[in-house]
């Protein structure tokens, strides 16, 4: 039986429409990019980029056993970490993810390194995951040097400890505590031999935290360890595994860097200090004058100094204190955040003290010492 013409017609107007939609359909499948595989990375300083803007490393320098990471869309796992190193001296590696530049490795369109006093904020954010059975810390690392360097070890290393299982400590001995970015941390500082290192310990596990890391870099200024016109040269997020850790992983992790002033400036011309305490028994106040003795005005001041031993401060005015005993870092209130020229600003605080009582020896302002009148 033979078809008719408009019976041809309407096989021939489906078939090509099919062959429309089934181009269509290809079209649509071939503008989806594909997810990004998993990297396995063994080797002892092998890299690869996530994200199109971040670095991550395997890192294995303190021991020769086999470790392995991979690399994920947004973080990586350790997937291989063999041997152990004794708990009372250095870590077997530091797998991490970073934004900057670590021994010549710099993360793609990375605006670091930056100058401290150019950097407006630093927002950033991280997730980890930990695993049990290992000896490990999940460290947040911030690297600051007087220089732009891209390479080598850095002057000074901020370490945040968002965990700590096992009898591990970090580098030196505590000289106090701080609240920063709205918790409180142990503070302790040290050196490795290579470099300065101040670390903020959580009290209790941390598995998340979104922050401003220029609130760390702020500490580190006011505690005479680094200065504005010095450099943030990388911020980094991972472990530092020293018996096992196979599981461990940052699930997440973001940094920027807003560049265009708003941070601390420097005293131009020198910065006095005059401190005049009203002592009874096991108890005293402060009244603080800090004077200006430079040329152009401080902006964001931070005061930094140590209590000796037997202080503890139990309340303030006109000034937010980091610390209540030990090394203490005094910041302004929404009134009092400048000393002009030739001005000067006043704050003060009350304590108990045990044993003899005696003033702070030193002050530092912004990071530069002052002279104590």
């Amino acid at each position: 039986m033979r078809s008719s013409p408009h019976r041809l017609r309407t096989a021939r107007a489906l078939l090509g429409a099919l062959l429309t939609a089934l181009a269509t359909l290809a079209a649509l499948v071939a503008a989806v990019p594909p997810a990004q595989a998993d990297t396995l990375i063994c080797e002892q300083y092998g890299s690869t980029v996530i994200q199109g803007r971040y670095v991550v490393q395997n890192n294995r320098w303190g021991t020769s056993a086999q470790q392995c990471v991979t690399a994920t869309d947004s973080g990586f796992r350790l997937t291989q970490a063999d041997g152990s190193v004794p708990t009372n001296g250095a870590p077997k590696s530091y797998p991490s993810v970073f934004n900057g530049c670590h021994y010549t490795n710099c993360s793609p369109g990375t605006n670091l390194p930056a100058q401290v006093s150019g950097i407006s904020s630093a927002p950033s954010s991280i997730s980890y995951g930990f695993v049990s059975g290992a000896v490990f810390n999940a460290s947040y690392d911030i690297w600051l040097d007087p220089t732009p360097r891209t390479d080598g070890v850095n002057r000074t290393e901020i370490m945040i400890w968002f965990n700590r299982v096992g009898p591990i400590q970090p580098i030196g001995s505590q000289v106090g505590s701080a609240n920063v970015g709205g918790r409180g941390w142990e503070v302790w500082t040290g050196s490795n031999g290579s470099n300065d290192v101040i670390s903020f310990v959580a009290p209790s596990a941390l598995s998340s935290w979104s922050f401003d890391v220029m609130d760390f870099v702020d500490q580190a200024v006011a505690r005479g360890l680094a200065q504005p016109n010095w450099y943030l040269t990388s911020i980094q997020a991972g472990f530092e595994p020293w018996q096992n850790g196979a599981g461990l992983a940052v699930n997440s992790f973001s940094s920027t860097v807003n560049t265009g002033g708003g941070g601390p400036t420097n005293p131009q011309g020198g910065c006095e200090v005059a401190y005049e305490p009203t002592v009874w028994q096991g108890g005293f106040t402060a009244n603080v004058t800090i004077r200006n003795t430079g040329s152009t005005a401080v902006d964001g001041w931070q005061l930094g100094f140590t209590l000796p031993s037997g202080q503890r401060i139990t309340g303030s005015w006109n000034a937010n204190l980091s610390g209540a005993s030990g090394a203490v870092v005094a910041s302004p209130v929404a009134h009092n955040g400048q000393i002009a020229a030739g001005g000067s600003q006043n704050f003060g605080f009350q304590g108990t003290y045990s044993g003899s009582f005696a003033e702070p020896s030193a002050f530092t302002l912004n990071g530069s010492a002052c002279t104590v009148a």
